[in-house]
């Protein structure tokens, strides 16, 4: 099988502070996984503020450099070294950021992106052809040009904002998307519609789907396999559904644990189990430690002093 993406040991450390207290910290600690280029699929990255997920998505996207490891993409270095290996890489890895209100120019019109888009990546410059391109690209998230075209952003909804920045991102047709918590900031009403779009993307187009997220009822939902994170380490890999509906390490125990519930509502539950929490945050700064395969095929952090 071929493999589509290649992360492998990477690290990211940051340096922090002045000349005279120059501290470093660890964003990312030796992440790896890959992906299969024949098996298109949703793979989430779940972890709180400051786990290094979005760091971990800015080296897979060539916006950041690993300090140690390397990450591939259909054999390469991402980014590419020149001009054209960069386009190529660029119109192949397309991002879809957390806020659509940021990703686009509250003063340009949408139909402007996607246009540029097109003419950038696919090299068009016959209007006809330019504007099927993005009537193409809009429809698989169930939009038109004739919806978008003139419009500006505050002038559409959150939703179909977010679907124009995807619709902009599929125009190069590429195999993979890097979606950085792209239903944060929709409408728990509009939530579903963005889930069930990038569902719809991997099983009708055959596009992979990197979605990185803290939240764990759309990862269950959409996922076919994830990490978990902490303190820029992977804490526990595996089938979505096998790591979610019973999670081993501490960490991932804790995050469900911190799901709000209906079941338990008027209990007077206000606080999570102290001593999950004690344990959970212990571990992110333990020494050593390494990832264990389960006989369920997860892999699982152990700690030589756990």
């Amino acid at each position: 099988m071929t493999t589509l993406l290649n992360v492998d040991n990477v690290s990211k450390t940051f340096a922090m502070g002045g000349v005279l207290s120059r501290k470093t910290t660890a964003a990312v600690q030796d992440a790896s996984f890959s992906l299969a280029a024949e098996k298109p699929e949703i793979f989430t990255i779940i972890g709180e503020s400051g786990s290094g997920k979005t760091t971990l998505a800015r080296m897979i996207l060539g916006l950041e450099t690993p300090t140690s490891g390397s990450i591939t993409f259909r054999g390469k270095p991402v980014g590419g070294a020149t001009k054209a290996e960069r386009m190529a890489f660029m119109s192949a890895v397309q991002p879809v950021f957390q806020n659509p209100f940021e990703a686009f120019n509250p003063l340009k019109q949408i139909d402007r992106y996607l246009e540029s888009t097109a003419r950038t990546f696919l090299g068009l410059k016959d209007r006809t052809a330019v504007d099927a391109a993005m009537d193409g690209a809009l429809q698989k998230v169930g939009l038109s040009l004739a919806e978008v075209k003139g419009r500006y952003p505050h002038e559409m909804s959150g939703g179909q904002l977010q679907r124009a920045a995807i619709a902009r991102a599929l125009i190069p047709n590429p195999p993979l998307l890097i979606a950085d918590e792209p239903v944060s900031m929709v409408d728990a009403s509009l939530r579903m519609s963005i889930v069930n779009l990038l569902k719809a993307l991997r099983d009708d187009f055959g596009v992979s789907v990197i979605y990185i997220t803290h939240d764990l009822a759309t990862a269950y939902y959409i996922s076919n396999r994830l990490i978990i994170m902490q303190r820029g380490r992977i804490v526990e890999m595996g089938d979505a559904r096998t790591v979610l509906e019973n999670p081993e390490h501490p960490y991932s125990r804790l995050l469900k644990a911190s799901v709000l519930s209906t079941e338990d509502a008027g209990d007077g539950k206000l606080a999570t189990n102290p001593d999950m929490v004690a344990l959970a945050t212990r571990l992110a700064t333990a020494p050593g430690g390494q990832l264990v395969s389960r006989p369920d095929g997860r892999l699982v952090r152990v700690y030589d002093a756990a």
